[in-house]
């Protein structure tokens, strides 16, 4: 029997759509994006949508069938599960990679930033885990404890065939809208070093290449479900804190009431853990695995802990901007990334100076505000805002995306085909593509960064934000 990874193509031509592990994940559009800016390739043959929610005012059943349609796109079947082979998704992505030597590489949690420094560096980006959604035929997005149940059964399931794998299942409307009552969304993170990848860094890294561990240090109230499996409920992306997801929540009630559910279902189990890390943190047996390999074998280990997004954004911003000046560019115009809509090699090829935005909530967009209030005005501001086919009262609304538009001097620029219809409609990955192609040319790129530099940078602009890189 073929396993579901095997769906995965080499070149990730054919992966929007299919029903396979990875399958336009955060890992997976991360991983493709940065082989292709390390090939010199832009990301315009990823065509992934992310979650949708297209008919926001019509009738229940309508946009049930629209939801369902959604979810067969992008969920393994329930069949499915019993397929999945995490350490041939680890193959993937490392087959993903130019085969040649590399001074360095990260791994850990996903982060767009953390793909445009790799590129800066000239090395690979791994993740540390991936993300599954699978079909729930009965489901509702009002009842987190029937998810919960439900995604119990599934993680023994995949367990049984990989036992190195943590589980992380995540039950939030806020950032997964109608799909949250047709699917069960599973973070995988591995608790030890895959097998592809010990042997990828011990073909491909020179002699005494450093090792840079990014690791997301969000934290929020977890269930410890059983050996291997745990549960959330709602998540940091949501924009919102752990207290709105409570039952007598306002902004619980306006979500849910935007997606079809009813707050007086709310029922969410209890919590086990009122502290712990989120779904994109690196698990412990991961890092201590990457430590003992990278001792080992003579590799340096360098550790970048963020306490939230915008930290590792504006220290690559800022990274950026140093990176092309010292090679005579203006480092001057930027262009505000979100979500999935990034392309690392477009960036370098018009000699832009990147932000990354995790999503479009207000909080992200205020600390993009807050980072640009503070730096050096720059002459054009593009902004690439991805709609999250969800409607929430903690996303940003369009004159926000404008305002941030407006910190450029001379260009001030927000794309019309992610504006219309925000925030309920959605675009592929290659919008960023389309949009970046269309600035002007600024080639020769500079050479590749020295990691010892890389991080002094960081510790330099990311320290006040709490960014630690030790």
């Amino acid at each position: 029997m073929h396993k579901v990874h095997e769906g995965l193509t080499a070149d990730g031509a054919g992966l929007a759509g299919d029903r396979v592990v990875a399958a336009g994940s955060a890992a997976r559009v991360l991983v493709a994006a940065t082989a292709r800016a390390l090939r010199g390739v832009d990301c315009a043959d990823l065509g992934h949508t992310g979650p949708t929610s297209r008919f926001p005012g019509a009738p229940e059943p309508v946009r049930r069938a629209a939801v369902s349609r959604a979810a067969g796109r992008v969920a393994l079947t329930v069949a499915q599960v019993d397929e999945v082979d995490a350490a041939r998704v680890a193959r993937w992505f490392v087959d993903q990679y130019p085969r040649r030597r590399y001074p360095g590489v990260l791994i850990g949690s996903p982060h767009g930033a953390a793909a445009h420094l790799a590129v800066a560096l000239g090395v690979p980006w791994l993740p540390a885990g991936f993300e599954m959604t699978v079909h729930w035929s009965d489901g509702a997005v009002d009842r987190p404890a029937d998810a919960l149940e439900h995604g119990a059964a599934l993680a023994t399931r995949l367990l049984a065939g990989n036992a190195d794998l943590h589980l992380r299942q995540v039950h939030c409307p806020a950032s997964r809208g109608p799909l949250t009552g047709a699917t069960v969304s599973l973070t995988a993170a591995w608790r030890a070093l895959p097998a592809a990848y010990a042997q990828f860094l011990a073909d491909r890294l020179v002699p005494g290449a450093p090792v840079l561990l990014v690791r997301d240090a969000r934290t929020w109230p977890v269930l410890e479900r059983g050996p291997g499996h745990s549960f959330q409920v709602g998540c940091p992306a949501s924009g919102l804190d752990p207290v709105d997801f409570h039952p007598d929540s306002h902004a619980l009630r306006q979500v849910l009431r935007s997606v079809g559910g009813d707050a007086a279902r709310w029922e969410p189990p209890e919590v086990s853990v009122p502290s712990g890390y989120a779904e994109h943190g690196v698990d412990s047996g991961f890092e201590l695995a990457a430590r003992d390999w990278s001792a080992r074998h003579e590799h340096p280990l360098h550790r970048v802990l963020v306490p939230g997004p915008a930290a590792l954004s504006a220290g690559v911003a800022d990274l950026y901007r140093r990176w092309l000046r010292r090679a005579g560019k203006t480092g001057d115009r930027l262009v505000v990334e979100c979500g999935r809509l990034l392309d690392p090699w477009q960036v370098v090829r018009a000699g832009l100076v990147p932000y990354w935005c995790e999503n479009a909530t207000r909080r992200s967009v205020d600390e993009a505000e807050w980072w640009l209030a503070g730096s050096e005005a720059f002459s054009s501001v593009d902004v690439l805002p991805e709609p999250p086919g969800v409607r929430s009262p903690a996303l940003a609304g369009l004159p926000q995306w404008l305002a941030v538009a407006g910190f450029g001097r001379r260009r001030r620029a927000l794309d019309r085909t992610t504006a219309r219809g925000y925030p309920v409609t959605s675009v592929p990955t290659r919008r960023a593509t389309e949009v970046l192609r269309a600035q002007p040319y600024d080639l020769p790129a500079p050479p590749p960064l020295g990691v010892a530099e890389a991080l002094a940078v960081l510790r330099d602009s990311g320290g006040h934000q709490g960014l630690l890189v030790s």
